[in-house]
């Protein structure tokens, strides 16, 4: 193996002397690239935004934004990466810097005042900026005025298919929903983003897309008895598991690198699984839909297109599109917390779990994979190798999450519904809950108490008073016991009044 080396805005860096649990971003600003900032160290701020050129889902490469503070910088061994300061062109030879669009877009509208929060935004809005798909029009240029790019917002000046959260650019605002502004105000950075156009021809970062992203490379580093690690083949990193069974295991780091920065917990052995080819695969078959473990949730999002109307109800409401961009249903389901926004809507759709070690593979029905707080049912060296989701799916479903912000927010209630409703009757009901135990859970009795029965408002009201009454929540600073369980039957009422006028009652 060679020595981790990261490319950084086009120039080869190496990993060395930096400690293994060190981030992406000590590991720029240790180097003189202090746009990428540290603001929260917890993946909620985005002034830590980079981009890191990811396997493409439209092109062979994407340009991908993350969260550096989270990221370490190990897990990027072999890998490129472009911060705010690689954006600009020239320089060279004496020749003057060019603002890079998205730059230019925020400069002239007055997007930033203190300017800490800038380079974060300015990665973010690059990585939507590149995002195959995204459409442009030639009257949202940089000639447009500040107030031109304000008007465009408005319903009646919006083309067809644009709406509040969508530019007349094609811009989507959720690119943007990981990162925070404490003083500028968000109508200039939305202004921003509405008023860039598309890349030339002659974009490097555009021109870029159309080749292979960079391979994943093993690694072996270690720097005062830590090591990181990762391996090939999923062959070599299940042994590598039963010789190391205390290491901790990472894929986007979203959770881990939290515990690193706040709680300041280091380990001894950390492995990579992230890049294992036998974890990114996604394949629709006869009976089931087989997501790997690894693939990011805007991996998945953009493969499935909405093809599971349940999951395409969660993704926008988990965390932010910096956290989805990096986080893993392996690695949420993983860590076995109780308010995670994936198992309730996994629980729903009936989800199994295949799980791997050295020994093989055995697939266990999530609603039997958790069995206390923080504890699964899964072996010292053994991970959870793909999620499958059964065929047919249920055609009545919803995800509500109740938080105290609309988005990147955790979650004081998550309840996730599948039914089948045939002839104004509910011939089957699967509710996943999350927040009101030690564990995410199955609404056993909730089902049991509408399947049978007219999907009216008269039912509905019955099964909430069950439905509230379900778990043990309790009382914490996101919410109290007493408001959970309310939550719980109202979501119920909520479901029926969203789906009567589509289902004969």
């Amino acid at each position: 193996m060679t020595a981790p080396r990261i490319t950084v805005n086009g120039e080869e860096t190496p990993l060395s002397p930096a400690p293994s649990h060190t981030t992406a971003l000590d590991f720029l600003r240790e180097r003189g690239l202090t746009g990428t900032k540290e603001g929260c160290a917890e993946g909620e701020c985005g002034a830590c935004s980079v981009l890191v050129a990811r396997p493409g889902v439209d092109k062979p490469t994407d340009w991908v934004a993350v969260n550096a503070c989270l990221v370490p910088a190990a897990a990027l061994d072999g890998q490129e990466i472009v911060t705010s300061e690689g954006l600009a062109s020239g320089g060279a030879s004496g020749t003057p810097r060019t603002l890079h669009p998205v730059q230019q877009e925020m400069a002239v509208r007055g997007g930033s005042q203190c300017g800490y929060c800038t380079p974060g935004f300015i990665c973010s809005m690059a990585a939507e900026y590149y995002r195959p798909g995204r459409c442009g029009h030639a009257d949202t240029t940089a000639d447009a005025g500040p107030t031109d790019a304000g008007e465009a917002t408005a319903d009646a000046d919006m083309p067809a298919g644009t709406d509040a959260e969508h530019g007349p650019n094609g811009f989507d605002l959720h690119a943007l929903s990981g990162n925070l502004c404490r003083c500028t105000g968000y109508r200039p950075i939305r202004d921003a983003a509405y008023a860039v156009g598309t890349p030339t021809d002659e974009d490097p970062l555009a021109r870029r897309r159309e080749q292979t992203a960079p391979a994943p490379v093993a690694t072996d580093y270690t720097r005062d008895g830590s090591a990181f690690l990762r391996r090939d083949t999923l062959a070599e990193t299940l042994g590598l598991l039963r010789e190391r069974p205390d290491a901790v295991v990472v894929a986007g780091s979203t959770d881990w690198g939290v515990e690193v920065n706040i709680r300041s917990r280091r380990a001894d052995c950390v492995v990579a699984v992230d890049r294992l080819p036998e974890l990114r695969e996604l394949r629709v078959e006869s009976g089931h839909i087989e997501i790997g473990a690894a693939l990011t949730l805007t991996e998945i999002e953009r493969r499935l297109d909405g093809g599971v109307p349940l999951l395409a109800e969660l993704f926008p409401q988990f965390a932010s599109r910096l956290i989805r961009n990096g986080a893993t249903l392996g690695g949420n389901l993983g860590t076995g917390s109780p308010i995670g926004d994936s198992p309730p809507v996994l629980l729903a759709l009936e989800a199994t779990l295949v799980l791997a070690d050295v020994d093989g593979e055995r697939e266990v029905p999530l609603a039997d994979y958790f069995t206390g707080y923080r504890q699964s049912v899964r072996r010292p060296g053994e991970l959870i190798r793909a999620v499958r989701v059964p065929l047919p799916l249920s055609p009545v479903v919803a995800f509500h999450k109740i938080a105290k912000r609309r988005f990147d927010d955790i979650s004081s209630v998550a309840v996730a519904f599948a039914l089948d409703v045939e002839d104004g009757i509910v011939r089957k009901a699967r509710i996943g809950l999350g927040g009101v135990a030690a564990t995410p859970i199955r609404s056993l009795a909730t089902e049991a108490a509408l399947e049978g029965e007219p999907w009216t408002a008269e039912t509905a009201r019955a099964a909430a008073l069950v439905l509230q009454d379900e778990g043990t929540p309790m009382n914490d600073h996101r919410a109290s016991a007493r408001y959970r369980s309310a939550m719980l039957g109202q979501s119920l009422l909520k479901l029926h009044a969203q789906t009567t006028e589509a289902v004969p009652s």
